[in-house]
């Protein structure tokens, strides 16, 4: 069977065979230019083929080197454990049949016969070392690491024949011998024919591009000196792989020859030999400064293990030490002499993680037209049909493309069967003169011969119809000093669809100039024309095209966008019917873009063959590329004028002077105007009006370093005569931070020396930092009009330096390669990465492909399965991943390249009940010390949006971080790995919200205390309750925030999780930026977030108000205005995401929504108040509960029958065989309880057999309640005793009524443990009399409030003011009011605040808030202003506060007071004390003067 056969093909991998050309093609040319720089009298002798991934010569040692570290998977191909390689079984001969001759996933091929033959393969992908003199079997000498990213001339030199020697006086002739005297990849193809000789004609893949095969060339021909890495189509599976390498002269694929030189320069500047530029380590990422901050005064225990220590190394240390310190105090401890050791040889690891810290063608023979044969057969005899047939069927090869020479030769001819047009010539007497039929053959042949030398050109082919002369260097003009008007000729667009034809009429173009997305000028149009039959179905304008504007004002990155219309036919019948207008309206059917100077910025020249792509709605970023990805492109044929010179644009200097003055300067009305704008933080809302004001006032925003996006989006032109004055205010203005400098990169922006100082400013990123940005850079490739750019250069020069980079540079690279627009570009790119990183990282990248395709195919079958065979599917697919690992004996995931794994747990894997149903896997870990590494792999959902989601959750973390400000967040990985299909990091001792209601029953959404229960399960103790509490809070509050911002929607109760240390985080962000799940047309997500009445009370402690909650609001609005400070940095993030295909992310109204969201235009007390009420909306909401429950009744049809019920307080299950039996249970008592509700708890006394002494437990009537409820889901009624009435008249919280309840719940008890064995020992009693943490004093008041000490006077409260001063107006924020004392009836106030300013004889000072509802602790964050109160007036003022309670038929009750009086109070004091009358009410203050 070949191996292609197999299920191990191409379709199956998660590489293209465009991928595997590219990368062979770049590495071949590194290659051939690595060995041009060499001696040319040097000798090279072949070095020794490499085993494949698991073979090991004998003896079992390794051939090659791998990559260094302490990582024996970038050691070795094929490691056997952390220290010394192993042999594996080999990938060509694995226990079962369907492994036979599996090919690498990235680069190699694999031929028939030995694996260790001499007979390397047409391109090397992965090149051995070269032989040592020293034996294969012994360990090298050196102590420098192998280059993990790097290529190295004597490491990844090409395959050649033992002893032969190469001397090459032209790389063409290097190309050739390679490609000559080797032999297949796989042997010989299905055809039998060799490389380079025409292969079968594909039926189903694009006819226009040729297959580009090394063809052996004479030395002479100079002109071909490098190897192209154009995107190319490739043959079908029957053909094996399939490609070649194709060869193309510099002169027609100069932009990607020039991409490849500045490769191998980009590589050369990083050799392997340099350890600070090649660690060949996965570095864990560092943290800042203001990070190692929080971690003062905190010690953590840290036990460090080595093979260089008999036993661990425990010791203790603070949190903010760094690696360094930690290696040297672990050597203190190992070493009584540090003289002799160097610190630096030495690197930490943590455990568990490995990581340290620091189209194919149809045409493959060459097209060679002579004059002399075709004269001879018109002079024998002159077929006219046949002559025309031929020429059609040069021209269906040729792209089927008909030029208006073809054309007008052919009309010579008469009228034949396949060819009747009325232009043709009607007297066939006329080509009986010899000398006329000759004129009309050469016409004919001539005209021809342009076609493929169009052809040649446009395609990049490897044939020609002349041998090559080098390019002619002509003349060149500064298009700066060209006057001429910008115009082009249009002849026609060839290869229109039949269907058109039939469906619309009146075709005509619109001819657009743009500039970063700005028209330059009023779009140009032809006239309308119908389709046409020539040889071909086409459409012919022959039309000139001519822009009212000069060539010296274009900018250099100026877009030329054709967009093909057509006016839709009417139904058939004749009949016109209402709304035929709509039906028959101008519709879009093509467009194409291109730049109007190449990337040596010259001016585009000649004929140009321009395949359109198709028009589809919502597409914002568009190529500068054609389509000749497809097959049925349409193909446009455009004439640019041609001259004896060529018009350059070159860069401008700098301007020499560029005024500057200081903001102050301006005037009062245009400093609030220009801060007005500059609030926008966001050049995507700049009105005209806005534009215009910030470049006239461009010279009072330089010390506003974040307003250089602003004012330079607001630039009027960008033609060659203003650039030096741009320049200037670039080179003046002050370095912009790298986050700032993300906002030059948007699509806006396409002026390269722009672009390239907004690259060179974001050098000064970290790594770790560039990671958390690495997706928007990717998509801002997009926006580059050349494939060589700083950018690209700035990626793969880190990518090289970082193992971590390149891995997720690799992953997002592949990702987009669905792009269609974009994939050539990206296919260019992901071959340079390959290329540029070492064998051993591109080794590592093939296992990860291999898996993930391995994943999406189980994923896959276990979804189509029906639901009770899916677990069969899974376990039989599960099968292939172990036979994957004995294979590979290790693989790195793609969510992280520190987690390296060795095998799967099968038993620990399954899947969930959800739409998606996506898989469950356990991996066992490498690290014998680290914990299985747990991951959900999901198919069939597009994970982008998570991985996007999740990102910016992880930077808004980051800033609060960095603030100081730690809101325990949860924050997990997610990455795709392809459309529709990725991995997500599994977090464990975590349940969703609906699984912790779900234990109060179907109806727990609705109730309280499910949560709070659920937190004093699994935290019994005080104290850790109390830190579980604390971080519910502060993560809470985080999520509350986040979710917010990026409106997170389709928040139901599965979507929610909550940790056993109190942590709560969402998952699953399917909807976004506002874009709510619908219910019919009912609107699901109804609230501003996600905030019930369950969460508010863990917060407060029960069901009123606390102190904690005015804690929880404050983190919110704090956490709010941190991330309202960096607008900016959120806008750009996601605006450079609005091309990446996501759906809910296409548009600047999706952005709109974030930035209305942050509110950047407002104060942060103003924004204060409104998140407060979003708090407010969110709490009082009831849809966000009936969602919960919606949700849970839509559930129920996944819940498994086997699942048995378990009791919402009991941490655990536990049994009669754990507990022993139960003989007696009696309720002995009851005690009054506070805390976490006001209510009773019952001492039951509980007596086993065998034990000595009774255990007292303490259980409240609503778990007893609980208790018979999941006992009634088991048994039935009949077998259980009644329970006594949950509902009583009167109040429900009296002595008299515990009273009763004991005695009902004595008999209860009595009876239960009397009933039949099956009831009575079943898990659910004896888990429920089990004793519990709180009942470990038995007896006592549990949770009891503590009473506040007395103080002297009476206490009205503590109120929290923030008080400002600006502009003549006073602003007091009321904020918090805690401590309130209820009522004489014993019932809470409703409390409102009412301020005066005193001295007020009028009473018109008065002020006040609204009421809060039944609460001794409310919350107000409302502001209160005074105006037109002068400075000199202030501190003659007094501020009289009194809160009053609120009363419906009475009048007000005054529940305390305050007077404060302002000159008392200076910036930054925060408490004062004030008695009055006797009341004593503490006032915190924030009190700002400005």
């Amino acid at each position: 069977m070949s191996s292609i056969d197999g299920p191990w093909g191409l379709d199956s991998l998660g590489l293209s065979q465009r991928e595997l050309v590219l990368a062979e093609a770049l590495q071949m040319e590194y290659d051939a230019l690595s060995r041009l720089k060499q001696d040319k009298g040097s000798q090279s002798h072949g070095p020794a083929l490499p085993p494949r991934p698991g073979h090991s010569p004998p003896g079992g040692g390794s051939l090659l080197r791998g990559l260094s570290g302490s990582d024996p998977s970038l050691d070795h191909l094929q490691p056997g454990g952390s220290h010394s390689p192993r042999p594996s079984p080999a990938r060509s001969t694995p226990p079962r049949d369907i492994y036979r001759k599996e090919p690498l996933y990235i680069l190699e091929s694999p031929g028939k016969g030995d694996y260790l033959s001499d007979v390397p393969p047409t391109v090397p992908p992965r090149t051995p070392l070269a032989q040592s003199s020293e034996s294969l079997l012994a360990p090298r000498q050196t102590t420098v690491p192998r280059d993990v990213n790097l290529f190295t001339p004597e490491v990844d030199q090409p395959k050649l024949s033992s002893g032969e020697m190469l001397s090459y006086e032209s790389l063409n002739d290097a190309l050739s011998k390679l490609n000559g005297d080797w032999s297949s990849p796989r042997g010989r193809r299905a055809n039998g024919d060799q490389s380079g000789k025409p292969v079968a004609r594909s039926k189903t893949l694009p006819p226009q591009v040729p297959p580009r095969t090394y063809v052996p060339v004479q030395k002479s021909n100079k002109n071909h000196r490098r190897v192209s890495a154009d995107p190319v189509s490739l043959g079908p599976r029957m053909n094996g792989f399939g490609y070649e390498l194709f060869q193309v002269s510099e002169e027609r694929d100069e932009e990607v020859a020039a991409f490849c030189h500045m490769l191998d320069v980009l590589r050369s500047a990083h050799p392997c030999s340099v350890h600070s530029k090649n660690s060949g380590f996965v570095w864990s990422p560092s943290v800042g400064p203001e990070e190692l901050q929080q971690g003062l005064g905190v010690s953590v225990k840290v036990t460090v293990i080595s093979d260089h220590f008999r036993e661990p190394i425990t010791f203790t240390c603070d949190v903010s030490s760094t690696v360094d310190l930690l290696i040297y105090q672990t050597l203190c401890y190992a070493h009584d002499d540090l003289d002799h050791i160097d610190v630096d040889h030495y690197l930490l690891k943590v455990c568990g993680q490995e990581e340290d810290d620091k189209t194919a063608s149809t045409m493959n023979h060459s097209i060679l037209l002579q004059e002399r044969p075709i004269k001879q057969t018109v002079e024998m005899s002159l077929h006219v049909e046949r002559l025309v047939q031929s020429v059609k069927a040069l021209c269906s090869s040729l792209a089927a493309v008909e030029t208006p020479d073809i054309t007008s030769a052919l009309n010579q001819l008469p009228a034949c069967p396949c060819r009747l047009q009325p232009r043709v010539q009607k007297d066939p007497s006329v080509l009986i003169v010899r000398e006329n039929r000759e004129k009309v053959v050469e016409k004919l042949t001539a005209a021809v011969l342009d076609l493929v030398e169009l052809y040649c050109s446009t395609f990049n082919a490897n044939f020609h119809t002349t041998p090559q002369s080098s390019r002619h260097t002509a003349p060149t003009q500064e298009a700066g000093l060209v006057t001429n008007v910008l115009s082009f000729s249009v002849y026609a667009a060839h290869r229109i669809p039949i269907t058109w034809a039939a469906s619309y009429e009146g075709f005509f173009l619109s001819c657009s100039l743009t500039h970063g997305g700005e028209e330059l000028c009023a779009p140009q149009h032809t006239s309308k024309q119908q389709v046409s039959k020539y040889l071909f179905h086409l459409v012919v304008w022959d039309q000139r095209v001519c822009f009212p504007i000069q060539i010296n004002q274009l900018p250099r990155e100026t877009q030329l966008t054709v967009t093909l219309y057509a006016s839709a036919l009417p139904p058939p019948g004749g009949a016109e019917e209402k709304g035929s207008k709509q039906r028959r309206s101008i519709e879009p059917l093509g467009w194409v873009t291109m730049p109007l100077f190449n990337f040596r910025h010259i001016l585009t020249c000649g004929r140009k063959l321009l395949g359109l792509w198709p028009s589809t709605p919502g597409s914002k970023a568009r190529s500068s590329s054609p389509n000749f990805s497809q097959p049925d492109s349409v193909i446009l044929q455009v004439d640019f004028p041609t001259s004896s010179f060529e018009v350059l644009f070159s860069t401008p200097a700098p301007g020499e002077f560029c005024p500057q003055y200081d903001f102050s300067r301006l005037d009062q009305h245009s400093q609030r105007q220009l801060q007005d704008v500059l609030h926008k933080k966001s050049l995507f809302w700049l009105t005209p009006e806005d534009k215009r004001l910030l470049w006239e006032k461009r010279s009072f925003c330089q010390t506003e370093s974040g307003a250089l996006p602003l004012v330079l989006a607001s630039a009027p032109r960008w033609e060659w005569a203003c650039l030096p004055d741009i320049y200037a205010l670039l080179r003046q203005w002050a370095c912009l931070n790298h986050l700032d400098a993300l906002g030059l990169l948007h699509a806006t922006f396409p002026d390269q020396e722009l672009r390239r100082t907004a690259v060179q400013w974001m050098d000064s990123i970290s790594d770790p930092e560039l990671l958390d940005f690495l997706p928007q850079l990717v998509q801002a490739l997009k926006y580059e009009c050349y494939l060589d750019c700083p950018l690209v250069r700035f990626l793969l020069r880190r990518a090289i330096g970082d193992v971590r980079i390149a891995h997720y540079l690799f992953w997002l690279l592949k990702d987009n390669l669905q792009d269609s627009q974009f994939s050539g570009r990206y296919q260019h790119l992901l071959a340079a990465l390959l290329c540029c990183v070492g064998r051993g990282l591109r080794e590592e990248f093939d296992r990860q492909s291999w898996l993930v395709s391995i994943l999406a195919k189980v994923a896959q079958g276990v979804r189509d399965a029906s639901p009770s065979g899916r677990q069969t599917v899974l376990r039989e697919g599960l099968e292939e991943v172990k036979q994957f690992f004995s294979v590979n004996s290790s693989c790195r995931l793609p969510l992280n390249p520190g987690l390296l794994v060795k095998a799967i747990n099968i038993k620990l894997c399954s899947y969930f009940n959800s739409n998606a149903v996506p898989l469950k896997l356990s991996f066992q870990n490498m690290d014998p010390r680290g914990d299985n590494i747990n991951v959900i792999f999901k198919s069939g959902d597009d994970l982008r949006q998570d991985m996007l989601t999740l990102q910016i959750i992880r930077i808004m973390n980051k800033i609060w971080i960095q603030e100081g400000l730690d809101m325990r967040m949860v924050i997990f990985r997610c990455f795709s790995t392809g459309r529709g299909r990725g991995m997500v990091e599994m977090i464990p001792q975590a349940e969703t919200l609906r699984k912790i209601q779900g234990e109060h029953g179907v109806t727990g959404s609705f109730k309280d205390r499910p949560l709070a229960d659920w937190l004093q399960k699994h935290n019994p103790k005080e104290d850790e309750y109390e830190k579980a509490v604390e971080n519910f809070i502060y993560s809470c509050a985080g999520c509350c925030v986040a979710t917010y911002i990026l409106g997170i929607c389709d928040r139901h109760n599965d979507n929610i999780m909550l940790k056993t240390s109190g942590h709560m985080f969402h998952i699953d962000f399917g909807k976004f930026l506002g874009h709510a799940q619908m219910f019919g047309n009912i609107k699901r997500d109804r609230a501003p977030f996600v905030f019930t009445s369950d969460m508010a009370y863990v917060i407060n402690g029960g069901d009123k108000p606390s102190s904690r909650f005015h804690d929880f609001v404050d983190l919110c609005c704090e956490a709010y205005n941190l991330i309202r400070k960096h607008t900016h940095l959120f806008l750009n993030l996601l605006g450079l995401m609005l091309s990446c295909g996501i759906p809910e992310l296409s548009d600047l109204d999706d952005l709109k929504y974030v930035y209305d969201a942050l509110r950047p235009h407002e104060s942060e007390e103003d924004a204060t108040m409104y998140f407060t009420r979003l708090i407010e909306s969110s709490l009082g909401s009831v849809a966000t509960k009936l969602n919960f429950f919606i949700h849970n009744l839509a559930q129920m049809k996944f819940a498994s029958s086997e699942e048995r019920p378990v009791l919402s307080f009991a941490p655990r299950v536990y049994t009669l065989k754990t507990d022993g039996l139960i003989r007696n249970l009696f309720v002995c008592q009851h005690i009054r309880t506070y805390s976490p509700s006001k209510g009773y708890m019952f001492v039951v006394k509980v007596d086993r057999e065998g034990q000595q002494g009774s255990v007292l437990v303490q259980r409240s009537f609503e778990e007893f309640y609980e208790l018979h409820n999941k006992l009634r889901l088991i048994f039935p009624s009949s077998k259980l005793p009644s329970f006594p009435s949950r509902f009583l008249i009167g109040r429900s919280r009296g002595e008299a009524m515990a009273d009763r309840r004991k005695d009902e719940l004595n008999g209860y008890v009595w009876h239960l443990v009397h009933a039949a064995p099956e009831v009575a020992q079943c898990d659910l009693i004896y888990t429920f009399f089990h004793p519990l943490q709180r009942d470990e004093k038995p007896g006592t008041v549990v949770n009891a409030l503590q009473s506040k000490p007395a103080v002297s006077g009476k206490v009205a409260g503590e109120v929290k003011l923030s008080i400002t001063y600006k502009s003549d107006k006073l602003f007091i924020m009321v904020m918090h009011i805690r401590g309130l004392q209820p009522l004489q009836d014993g019932t809470d106030p409703d409390p409102y605040v009412k301020l005066y300013l005193l001295p007020d004889p009028q009473k018109t000072s008065k002020r006040k808030t609204k009421a809060a509802r039944r609460t001794c602790n409310p919350t107000y964050n409302e502001m209160l202003v005074y105006d037109r109160i002068p400075r000199g007036d202030l501190q003659q003022r007094v501020i009289h506060l009194r809160v009053l309670g609120d009363g419906a038929f009475w009048e007000n009750t005054l529940l305390g007071q305050a007077f404060i009086p302002l000159k008392t109070l200076t910036p930054g004091q925060f408490v004062t004390e004030h008695y009055i009358h006797g009341t004593v009410m503490k006032l915190a203050s924030d009190h700002k003067k400005k």
